[in-house]
């Protein structure tokens, strides 16, 4: 099981989304595409991704307002922005609006590359857990060698999805906090954008709960936050 990066590249320029999303899969991230504001913000707050590419240029709402309503709907999702205008007054705007970095065209993709990378290590990394194996049900779980199998088939997790399972599985049968897990997991203290736990817990029972309406892993405690079943 890979432990990649889930990228949304949001860019309305077919030839630009081609090359950019090319160079990505090239360094091992997982893709996914928008080219449209609408979808951008749709995908944004449905999916869970751990960094988003947002062009400012875009058809239907532009870049700064789909950067804004991904804020406001409290996800705390890293987002690059590229702008083809280099002025200060849009530097200035991104980054009020929740943007946590900028980059002009024509830019170098090494230098992509690096702010990428340099965005998605703001999280904390994990020293190892005591017990490597866990086995839930039809659920194994293989921390030390990062993989997961339910009823014996490998299910595949982004990275930040690992990150929460493993956390689950450390704090077994304690109720935690959306903020708890948002400063342990991803690295944030911010307290009112913790929809991003919401969006991850959401992707995780879709892929590992028998059935995702009526959770048996993961449980919601109402008002407080969730509880991984001791």
């Amino acid at each position: 099981m890979s432990m990649d990066a889930h990228i949304l590249l949001v860019e309305d320029e077919a030839g630009l989304r081609m090359t950019l999303g090319d160079r990505l899969a090239t360094e091992g991230y997982q893709v996914d595409y928008a080219s449209n504001g609408d979808e951008a913000f749709d995908k944004a707050t449905r999916l869970p991704f751990d960094l988003i590419l947002l062009d400012v240029m875009l058809p239907r709402r532009s870049g700064f307002d789909v950067c804004r309503d991904i804020r406001q709907a409290g996800l705390i999702t890293p987002i690059l922005m590229l702008t083809a205008r280099g002025q200060t007054v849009d530097k200035v705007l991104g980054l009020k609006i929740g943007a946590d970095d900028y980059l002009t065209k024509p830019f170098e993709m090494m230098e992509l590359m690096a702010r990428i990378e340099a965005l998605l290590r703001r999280s904390p990394a994990k020293p190892v857990a005591q017990q490597s194996i866990y086995q839930i049900g039809s659920l194994a779980v293989d921390l030390r060698g990062t993989s997961v199998s339910r009823n014996g088939k490998p299910v595949k997790l982004s990275a930040r999805e690992f990150q929460l399972l493993r956390y689950f599985l450390e704090h077994r049968g304690a109720t935690l906090s959306r903020d708890q897990i948002l400063k342990d997991v991803w690295g944030y203290s911010a307290d009112t954008f913790t929809r991003t736990v919401d969006v991850h817990v959401a992707s995780l029972r879709q892929k590992l709960e028998k059935d995702p309406k009526q959770p048996e892993l993961i449980h919601t405690v109402q008002g407080l936050g969730y509880k991984f079943a001791a």
